[in-house]
């Protein structure tokens, strides 16, 4: 076994993951090369540390939920309609995000 076979080992121990190379001696000399370069390439340390997160409290600092006008798009005019659909259009580029919640069958007025 080699040296990329060690490092391997070396980083599995650490992260007690060492039964990723339970069946290396069964693969063919392409597999265990590649198992290998998989092992040597992934950041244990930053899946850790998504997973730690995960389990964190999220306390949301910036987000600001608030009740909002509505609009009945039935009763809006091809402009109007326009110019709200580009509104949200460009806020899309923009990466931005907005969250409504509709209750009562609104939903389905969302339709075009």
């Amino acid at each position: 076994m080699g040296n990329k076979y060690i490092q391997a080992k070396h980083i599995l121990e650490k992260y007690n993951q060492t039964h990723l190379l339970s069946q290396y001696e069964n693969l063919d000399d392409f597999n265990k090369k590649y198992l290998l370069n998989q092992i040597t390439n992934i950041d244990f340390d930053q899946i850790n540390n998504l997973y730690k997160q995960t389990k964190a409290e999220i306390k949301p600092e910036k987000d600001k939920i608030e009740p909002i006008p509505y609009i009945e798009k039935e009763k809006l005019s091809k402009e109007e309609k326009e110019k709200y659909f580009k509104i949200g259009a460009d806020e899309i580029k923009k990466e931005k995000l907005a969250v409504v919640t509709m209750a009562g069958g609104q939903g389905t007025r969302l339709r075009t």
